[in-house]
Order: C-alpha cells, then sequence, then structure tokens
C-alpha cells in the first residue's frame, strides 16, 4: 500500500502540475506555445473564474471516474482532462482571490500538482481496497451509469444552459451541438463552443471580425476532424 501511494503522489503530482500549467497556457497562445485541449479550455471558461462553480463542474465527473478506476482499475481520462484542470482553476482563484488567477501557467501548475498528487492517490487507493465482488458490481452497474451521464446527460444540461443564456448562445450551442454529435459522437464539446461563440456574436455581433473569425476557425476545426475520421471525403 505505501508503495502504491508513493508512486501515486508522484505521477499525479507530475501528470498535474503539466495538465493544469499546459491548460493555462492556452490563454496565451499563440504568443506562447500552448500544451492543451481546446474542450478543457472552453470548459474552463464555461466556468467564468468562479472558484465554486470550477469545483463543482469538477466533482461531477469525481464519482464517475471514482466508479470507472473501481471497475476496471485504470484511471479514465477524465481525471486529468476535466477534474485536475478544474480543481486547480479553483484552488488557484480561490487562493489568489482573482479571477484571473487562472490564466498564469505557474500558479495553474502549483495548483496542479497539489490537486493531481491528491486526486490520482485518492482514486487509486479507493480501487486497492475495494474487494474483488465490489468491483464487479462497479463494473456492471457504476460504469454504465457513469457513462449516461457522460452521454446524453451532459451534452443536455450544457444546451439547456445554453437555451437559457440567450438566443446566440442557444443558437450556436444548437448547431455546433448537432455536429459534434454527428461527428465526434458526443455533443457536449459543440454545445461549449456554441455558447462561447454565442456569447462573442451577443458582445461583439455577428458581423465583427472576433466572431466570423471565431465561427470559421470553429468550422474548418468540425471540418477537419470529419476528415480524419472518414465522415466526409475531399
Amino acid at each position: 500500500m505505501l508503495d502504491l501511494v508513493i508512486k501515486s503522489l508522484i505521477v499525479g503530482a507530475l501528470a498535474g502540475g503539466g495538465v493544469a500549467g499546459g491548460a493555462a497556457r492556452m490563454y496565451h497562445a499563440p504568443e506562447i506555445q500552448g500544451m492543451g485541449s481546446f474542450r478543457t479550455l472552453g470548459e474552463l471558461n464555461a466556468c467564468g473564474g468562479d472558484p465554486l462553480a470550477h469545483f463543482s463542474y469538477g466533482l461531477g465527473f469525481v464519482f464517475s471516474s471514482a466508479g470507472s478506476v473501481v471497475g476496471t482499475g485504470s484511471l479514465s481520462s477524465d481525471v486529468l482532462h476535466r477534474i485536475v484542470p478544474q480543481w486547480s482553476a479553483g484552488l488557484t482563484n480561490l487562493v489568489a482571490k482573482d479571477k484571473e488567477a487562472s490564466k498564469n501557467p505557474y500558479k495553474m501548475m502549483l495548483s496542479g500538482i497539489a490537486v493531481g498528487a491528491v486526486i490520482v492517490t485518492a482514486l487509486n487507493t479507493i480501487a486497492s481496497l475495494i474487494p474483488k465482488t465490489m468491483s464487479l458490481i462497479a463494473e456492471k452497474v457504476v460504469s454504465p451509469a457513469a457513462d449516461l451521464i457522460l452521454s446524453p446527460i451532459l451534452p443536455v444540461a450544457f444546451w439547456i444552459s445554453a437555451l437559457s443564456a440567450g438566443k446566440w448562445q442557444g443558437t450556436f450551442a444548437t448547431i455546433f451541438g448537432v455536429l459534434a454529435q454527428y461527428i465526434m459522437g458526443n455533443a457536449t464539446p459543440g454545445c461549449v463552443l456554441g455558447i462561447l461563440i454565442g456569447q462573442s456574436v451577443a458582445d461583439e455581433g455577428l458581423k465583427s471580425k472576433r466572431s466570423m473569425f471565431t465561427i470559421l476557425f470553429t468550422g474548418i476545426m468540425f471540418l477537419i476532424i470529419a476528415y480524419f475520421r472518414g465522415i466526409i471525403h475531399f
């Protein structure tokens, strides 16, 4: 057990620091090379820098990740893709008392080291303590339930939030949510991008350079993904 804890602390700290710092670097692209997921950046922006929102969003994936690690013996991508960046942003902003602090790669890296070490160690420890019979239950019950949260519950929640946010947010979330569902099999990235694009349009107008560039860039990105997935052919 001690060996497991030590390894988990080291791996969690290294991975957490890299992921959290990389996500923050995305805010400074292209002046600084970014190392993070565009979807992670969108989800961070969706929380608006509010520590409670970041913690709440990440918490929603803790239980599904715990079910996954108990049932399959492996960490899901949500641990480093969603939980660590969201909780690191929440911790950074809470400590600094500044909603913009999470855009600082150095501060995010330090928070990511702490959050990653704690989360990875906790999940691995839970998995090692669960009896085999409980693992079978988790595999057959908890994991399918977690999959239902990711799809369709989470996409629907984002879509409803977009509709509540305003006309443009709802319109673009619907358009890109449908495209994401068709191309990627999950509408969540499209809904998140739609909310961000819709907010840009609501703030600056549909014909502004920023809005047009964002729409064009997102459209091209979707076309590229569809091409490499074999959905469309040129």
